[in-house]
């Protein structure tokens, strides 16, 4: 059995107990004590988990608010799921804002009180866009937003004389060269192309495939007016997007190994081990990489398909989780993340892996917090000007799965007709969109 079915059958009997919780008042992880510690859990590694800490320890003295924190990377959403079936949810958990649907959808979550929040109206309003669900109200507070970007092996371009790629046509001249040419002269044959994390896991497939969607021209789904949607996943332009990935895969095999079944988290290594020469990914990675490669890489904007630029725009919210009876503290910690001080340290200054990508704070400046770097202009420009966030149907999820397990087998067999696949999957698109009550056709 699938990943997703098993987390989505945990979710379902979530959701029935987080609400219960609600109601019974017993869903706080402090075992029911009004006075705290506020217990916070976000998906994190070990290095942003120590940021996170110096965020919370600057709350407390604030406030005298205490946090009790845990940084979890491994099976997230599983976590979750069986802390809201224990009806021991924390109270606060920070977590993909394309998980808001299924929270909301399955009762783990709070509304929240844009206007009364303490701070709201510094929040950039794209930022909140992505904490708004398909009933035009909020369930989370937005803490951070980021854009997406094509990362090169400088050294490896410049010693085969070619130049930044600006349209899909160079960057697969660029993977192939650096496929074929032995970029680092070791004299083996052992470089790729390009860096995929394409796993049907989390629907990462999808995840990664969904700018270069847009960029072609094609799209996930089409409004048809009325907060109604028609699946788009099958239009020429989609089709012709999706043939154009899975050449890269099947025709140019410019793809790295294990790329199937590669999450991100596993991915990043290929890049500054130096396996693979081009990478599409999140301002997160900066950091890391200058201390792994120093200036042998450099980040660029995307170069333009068919249908011109376009980037996938996400980031994180602090979600309220139901059942806690630490309301307060709850809305005063999500206060403090938003806040100049809150976002300032999230942003870690210069050092890697912060937990601020692009601030949501109108009164911080992220380029100037990471120390002028022209990197981190570059993807705020990319997110204002080329971001998009993914439809806003009530629950995101099971298209963002459905698309990943159809585009990994897209990916990994070769013969397998992109149109005939992606009409089934606009097929498994309707009955989705007519079980979430959101079909216009």
């Amino acid at each position: 059995m699938r990943t997703s079915r098993r987390l989505s059958a945990a979710l379902a009997v979530a959701g029935l107990t987080a609400l219960t919780a609600c109601g019974s008042g017993s869903g706080s992880s402090s075992g029911g004590s009004s006075d705290g510690p506020l217990e916070v859990w976000s998906r994190s590694s070990t290095v942003t988990g120590a940021v996170y800490m110096k965020i919370f320890t600057e709350f407390t003295k604030e406030t005298g608010v205490k946090v009790k924190y845990t940084p979890i990377l491994d099976n997230f959403e599983q976590r979750v799921a069986e802390a809201a079936t224990a009806r021991d949810l924390p109270d606060i958990v920070i977590n993909d804002s394309g998980m808001l649907g299924t929270n909301v959808s399955q009762g783990l979550v709070q509304e929240v009180d844009r206007d009364k929040l303490k701070g709201s109206a510094d929040v950039l309003d794209r930022a909140w866009d992505q904490a708004k669900a398909y009933d035009g109200k909020y369930y989370g507070v937005p803490f951070n937003v980021q854009s997406f970007a094509t990362f090169v092996r400088k050294d490896w371009r410049e010693k085969l004389g070619l130049k930044q790629p600006k349209t899909w046509d160079d960057l697969t001249a660029l993977a192939k060269a650096f496929q074929t040419q032995d970029p680092d002269g070791n004299g083996k044959d052992d470089t790729y192309g390009m860096l995929v994390p394409a796993s049907t896991d989390r629907g990462y497939a999808s995840w990664w495939a969904s700018s270069f969607l847009w960029q072609g021209g094609g799209d996930f789904l089409t409004e048809s007016g009325d907060g109604k949607y028609v699946p788009a996943v099958d239009s020429q332009k989609s089709v012709a997007a999706v043939k154009w990935m899975q050449d890269l895969f099947c025709e140019e095999k410019v793809v790295v190994p294990g790329a199937l079944t590669l999450q991100t988290k596993d991915a990043h290594e290929f890049f500054s081990s130096g396996k693979a020469g081009v990478y599409m990914t999140g301002p997160y990675m900066v950091g890391k990489y200058d201390v792994d490669l120093g200036k042998k890489f450099e980040v660029i904007a995307s170069p333009a398909g068919p249908g011109g630029q376009a980037t996938l725009a996400e980031g994180e919210n602090v979600y309220l989780m139901a059942g806690s009876k630490l309301q307060k503290q709850q809305r005063r910690l999500a206060e403090f993340l938003i806040s100049p001080e809150g976002q300032k340290i999230g942003l870690n200054s210069t050092k890697p892996e912060p937990p601020v990508r692009l601030s949501v704070n109108k009164k911080v400046d992220t380029v100037a917090e990471r120390g002028g770097d022209a990197r981190w202009k570059m993807f705020a420009d990319e997110f204002n000007a080329h971001g998009r966030y993914t439809p806003n149907v009530p629950n995101w999820q099971p298209f963002r799965q459905k698309s990943g397990e159809t585009l990994n087998g897209l990916f990994a067999r070769c013969d397998a007709d992109p149109k005939a696949e992606l009409t089934k999957l606009a097929d498994e698109f309707k009955q989705e969109l007519e079980t979430q009550k959101v079909y216009g056709g």
